[in-house]
């Protein structure tokens, strides 16, 4: 399991420049004018772990494979989405199902680069845009509550009161994300697919020699995210990055503009904080891999995201921490030291554990 997203914000913010960065493709066209993203992009990127290499060369792996983050891009959303102006209400559909929202505003002044609302204010951009994403969910809850309001049962009743807060939360302009829910009404809003609940983590887009310290429009947004995280990323920075070949160079260029990773990087850090993730690892000589669950999972579960009979049938779980596996020159080291532990059904899954997992089916 990685995690998908879904990117959203006005046209000409700079998504689909970020977009074909992440993705390192020209799947989606950037251009100066709104609403040239036609049909939403989904691309799907490795997750950059600088401890999956070192596991690789240890093993002598033939192969490296890193977890994957799905990403989907619509059409910028204008004002008055709600109601079909523009091309981003078509498609909002596409990212009820993603876990988490990107949410890019623009921070950057650029002549050159129209901007729909006609100046660059970032906190102005946002609230239109979480308007938009509003006026979406409370169509869909009208229509919930709609099907419902005929049938009388304990489970309507609760859900009828359920749906009835969050229309009042949204009609008073609160994002349900940001609502104090129980946890059986948080439980329904998952299970409807509100995008207002989901969490966000904004991507403040600013120019190539801001990228370092960001600016003031940045630190705006920082307060306006209320808890949420805030990335600053240059998008045509990386662009440049995406495009050079060689790792070593890549390195040297992001080193050069004062960075220590890529936006890439920060992106993928941001949005696994956000949603609670983790990762584990397999190594052999075929191939390292690298492989994703949520903080709190149990090794049944881990077994489980790489098939499901190995979850059906677990036995135990061999397991090495990352750094016992590094200390140790790899799995026969590990062994030797006693560093190797069989872990049962109720052991909860550390951040960097390598696995091998005995199962029966």
């Amino acid at each position: 399991m990685g995690f998908n997203c879904g990117i959203v914000g006005l046209p000409n913010v700079g998504k689909s420049t970020l977009f074909n960065a992440l993705t390192q493709t020209a799947a989606a066209e950037a251009a100066n004018y709104p609403f040239c993203t036609i049909d939403p992009n989904i691309g799907k990127i490795g997750v950059p772990d600088p401890r999956l290499p070192k596991l690789a060369a240890i093993a002598e792996s033939e192969k490296i494979v890193p977890t994957q983050i799905e990403i989907v891009d619509i059409a910028g959303l204008v004002e008055g989405a709600g109601k079909g102006e523009g091309l981003g209400n078509q498609f909002l559909g596409h990212i009820r199902n993603t876990d988490a929202i990107l949410h890019v505003v623009r921070c950057f002044e650029n002549d050159d680069v129209t901007h729909v609302c006609g100046s660059v204010d970032p906190i102005r951009d946002a609230g239109v845009v979480e308007t938009e994403l509003m006026l979406a969910d409370l169509e869909s809850l009208k229509r919930r509550e709609s099907v419902i309001s005929k049938k009388n049962t304990p489970e309507t009743s609760a859900e009828k009161k359920a749906l009835q807060k969050f229309i009042a939360l949204l009609e008073e302009g609160k994002m349900l994300n940001r609502a104090k829910l129980t946890a059986e009404e948080a439980g329904l809003a998952n299970s409807l697919h509100l995008i207002t609940k989901k969490p966000i983590l904004y991507v403040c887009n600013v120019g190539e020699d801001e990228v370092v310290s960001g600016n003031s429009r940045t630190e705006t947004v920082a307060d306006f995210a209320d808890g949420f995280p805030v990335v600053t990323v240059s998008a045509a920075i990386e662009a440049e990055i995406a495009g050079i070949p060689d790792e070593n160079e890549k390195a040297e260029y992001i080193a050069s503009l004062g960075l220590s990773e890529s936006g890439l990087a920060r992106v993928v850090r941001g949005g696994y904080g956000l949603l609670d993730l983790l990762t584990f690892f397999t190594a052999g000589p075929t191939e390292s891999r690298a492989w994703t669950v949520r903080k709190g999972a149990k090794a049944p579960t881990a077994a489980g995201v790489i098939h499901n009979d190995f979850e059906r049938g677990f036995i135990c779980a061999e397991t090495i921490g990352y750094e016992d596996y590094i200390a140790c020159n790899g799995e026969s080291g590990a062994k030797a030291a006693g560093k190797m532990r069989l872990e049962g059904k109720d052991y909860t899954v550390n951040d960097g554990d390598i696995f091998h997992f005995r199962f029966n089916v």
